[in-house]
């Protein structure tokens, strides 16, 4: 009777494990996803990892816990969906700067705009004479590797006065270090201002600045590194711990990079090949390697970002007449292109490209391209319908 009780307790288990296998959803390929760490992590990275992404993905901030009280958003996860790129809705505005003597209306509120506030107080307004751009949150997967490339490497592919004719004179966005933050240890300065390169116009230097600045200018929270409140302008005490810093800045360096779809599809290498002869990879190189790191996942490793992490001039069409460091305004860093066919993912279902969002397809960011990519333009202009539709999958494939 026992047995008979327990190989029914067995069959009726293996029912419905088998039941819920066929109920239940299978999980998304990976290369279908944007989030995720990088593969080889130790235990206590992993711990480290979990911990960031909690911080940055579920830590919701309130009045209670120092959100404000003006600010953009309430989590970083609200404006960065699954670590991809943002929505019109979360759209940061940043104002004050015309050239490269440095912004003019920090005593305003500058650089960003605080657009929302806590009740009883008034989100900011842009100051009247400022010029301002509207930047689109970036995709957040593979900039750990994106930090570890040598400024030596990005140096040989900046082309300050054309030497080689092609029209494409990419340069780096040189600023001054904040005080928290360690040059690495391969930098190369010039006149005690190092290369950035994180952010729409390559003003961020690290990842450990990149998330200071987004925790105090998108929420309002100061910390040890940047005591400043947003809204009095006074230094107050930190309402984030330096753990969680880190936490996230190791998260956002472990985050694994994207993972291309369909390489192996006749359509999508034919569109690679045109992308390349269309000088689209002037531009954004498709391979480039990272220095030594303590993070051993991502120390020596060769990596296809489509970006060369330099400022290039892109044509009045997208001039907004306002810069951040060093950079012109007409120049911004060239987007890494990985995880490029994912964006709709975060985007609502449809595409938001360019620096602001104008660009409703992968199609027409190519044409508003202008400046130092308008012969690539043209170029893809004159493609056959077919070979625009090969690129357009190969881009759409990454």
């Amino acid at each position: 009777m026992k047995k008979t009780i327990l190989l029914s307790l067995i069959i009726l288990s293996i029912t419905a494990i088998v039941a819920c296998q066929k109920i239940l959803p299978k999980a998304p390929p990976e290369d279908a996803l944007l989030d995720g760490p990088v593969e080889g992590l130790s235990y206590e990275e992993q711990r480290r990892f979990l911990a960031g992404d909690v911080a940055f993905n579920d830590e919701i901030f309130t009045s209670a816990n120092g959100l404000g009280p003006v600010f953009v958003a309430t989590s970083c996860g609200s404006c960065h969906a699954g670590d991809g790129k943002g929505h019109p809705f979360t759209t940061l505005t940043r104002f004050g700067q015309v050239d490269s003597t440095g912004n003019k209306f920090l005593h305003l509120g500058g650089p960003q705009l605080q657009n929302r506030a806590l009740p009883g107080y008034m989100p900011e307004q842009i100051p009247s004479g400022a010029t301002f751009s509207n930047f689109m949150p970036p995709a957040n997967t593979g900039l750990g590797f994106l930090e570890l490339v040598t400024d030596a490497d990005i140096l040989a592919m900046a082309d300050p006065t054309d030497v080689n004719g092609d029209g494409i004179s990419g340069v780096p966005n040189y600023e001054y270090l904040p005080p928290f933050v360690t040059p690495f240890t391969n930098a190369i300065a010039r006149n005690g201002k190092y290369i950035h390169r994180f952010g729409k116009k390559a003003a961020a230097y690290n990842l450990l600045q990149q998330t200071v600045n987004a925790y105090n200018q998108d929420i309002g929270i100061t910390s040890t590194f940047q005591p400043k409140d947003v809204y009095t302008g006074l230094n107050i005490e930190p309402e984030v711990s330096d753990v969680t810093i880190h936490h996230v800045v190791f998260y956002l360096q472990t985050l694994k990079a994207p993972i291309q779809r369909d390489q192996n599809d006749a359509d999508v290498i034919k569109g690679k090949n045109i992308f390349i002869q269309t000088g689209c990879e002037s531009c954004h190189k498709q391979t480039l390697k990272t220095d030594i790191s303590t993070i051993a996942p991502l120390s020596n490793k060769t990596f296809h970002p489509y970006t060369d992490l330099l400022l290039h001039d892109m044509g009045p069409g997208l001039d907004d007449g306002y810069t951040e460091g060093s950079a012109k305004t007409a120049e911004w860093r060239t987007p890494p292109l990985w995880g490029l066919g994912l964006s709709p993912n975060s985007q609502g279902g449809k595409y938001f490209l360019l620096h602001d969002g104008r660009a409703k397809s992968i199609e027409d960011a190519i044409v508003l391209h202008g400046g130092e990519a308008q012969q690539s333009k043209n170029k893809f202009i004159q493609l056959s319908t077919q070979e625009k539709n090969n690129l357009l999958k190969f881009l759409a494939s990454l």
